[in-house]
């Protein structure tokens, strides 16, 4: 206990809120790594999943791929990348290093939506006269929409973590203080660290749940009974995390 009120007076102590390293600092560097590297990771992922679950093809191979990311130790990715890209690329190897591990969840979330749908769903919507597009944008894409949103959930928690461990090769975020506490054998300023990055997981997560909910569409939530079978699947079709 007096370990964890150590901690929090860490936090709140007036030298963690200026300086080069204050924790808003820290914090707003923690999230552009996030949302940089999700967002260049959709832009990837997402249309490949879609096309995936569009066409039937490749799915095999994206499984594999997945599993093969998924099977990298984070921390050995990160240093490799850095030795390869060199000491004056850290930032560029540490977004490679995040897009890569955020692509798994989406490509999963993106093609699982598209796949989960009911044939006779498609077929109906067919038979009304829509042109493929019109069936992707007002039936497939809705309706894929949460599991969709649950892999990029997966994905920017994966980020999360990962972007931790960035501050041992320098990258700032909520991690310096985790690595420097360790260096200093401060264990309050180890565990104030760790705290501040659980609670931005938390509050991420939070926001996303609601976002994943929120996608349901009102016509399926309805007939579901509140519980849809889109929203049973998720956590079924996810890939296992490492």
């Amino acid at each position: 206990m007096n370990l964890f009120l150590d901690a929090i007076r860490w936090i709140l102590a007036p030298a963690q809120w200026t300086g080069t390293y204050a924790l808003p600092t820290l914090l707003a560097q923690h999230l552009l790594y996030t949302v940089a590297s999700v967002l260049v990771a959709a832009l990837i992922a997402v249309p490949a999943g879609w096309l995936i679950g569009h066409t039937g093809r490749g799915r095999e191979v994206a499984v594999a791929i997945s599993g093969a990311a998924r099977a990298i130790p984070s921390f050995g990715l990160l240093i490799l990348l850095v030795l390869l890209f060199g000491v004056l690329q850290v930032p560029a190897a540490g977004l490679v290093t995040f897009v890569l591990l955020a692509i798994p969840s989406l490509l999963a979330g993106a093609y699982t939506g598209i796949e989960a749908i009911e044939p006779r769903v498609i077929d109906a919507a067919r038979a009304m006269g829509m042109t493929p597009w019109q069936v992707f944008w007002k039936v497939e894409f809705p309706l894929g929409l949460p599991l969709l949103v649950g892999g990029l959930r997966a994905g920017t928690l994966q980020v999360i973590a990962t972007v931790t461990i960035a501050g041992w090769v320098n990258l700032g975020g909520l991690g310096f203080p985790i690595i420097q506490g360790i260096q200093l054998n401060r264990f309050d300023q180890v565990l104030a660290g760790a705290l501040l990055v659980a609670v931005l997981a938390l509050i991420v997560d939070l926001l996303f749940a609601i976002a994943q909910r929120a996608a349901v569409p009102a016509g399926v939530r309805a007939a579901g009974g509140g519980r849809t079978e889109t929203e049973a699947r998720p956590r079924a079709l996810r890939p296992a995390r490492t």
